[in-house]
């Protein structure tokens, strides 16, 4: 199995040293290209997996958005994304800060609910009053 590193082959050891406890063996990495030799992978691995694997990789790395992972047959290609290096520093911090903005919404609702269950006893001892009557 192939996997064809394109613009990441300077990761190339640092992807070696990832895949190998996962595949069960050791790759070798050669220019722009890592070669597992499938009659040494671990029994049940197969490209598809191998794929996540280079995917969970990238994640790690930080660069998961600049990159996309693509299998034919036996062989994975690492593709870089167009403008992906661009867009990787503002995409971690633009959610987060959307996220942040909706939580003080969500705490008001609950102290909305706490100041409605006082009146509900008041409620109650009103119409005890009305009933005695």
């Amino acid at each position: 199995m192939k996997i064809l590193l394109g613009a990441l082959r300077d990761r190339a050891e640092e992807l070696v040293s990832f895949l190998e406890p996962r595949v069960g063996t050791k790759p070798s990495s050669s220019g722009s290209e890592i070669e597992i030799e499938d009659s040494t992978v671990r029994q049940g691995v197969k490209p598809r997996q191998v794929k996540t694997y280079v995917k969970r990789f990238l994640h790690k790395t930080g660069q998961r958005k600049a990159f996309r992972v693509l299998v034919a047959g036996g062989e994975l290609s690492i593709v870089q994304l167009e403008g992906g290096e661009e867009q990787e520093p503002a995409g971690p911090t633009g959610p987060k800060q959307e996220e942040a903005k909706p939580e003080p919404v969500k705490e008001a609702a609950p102290q909305e609910k706490e100041e409605a269950k006082p009146t509900e006893p008041k409620k109650k001892a009103r119409r005890a009053k009305k009933a005695e009557s």
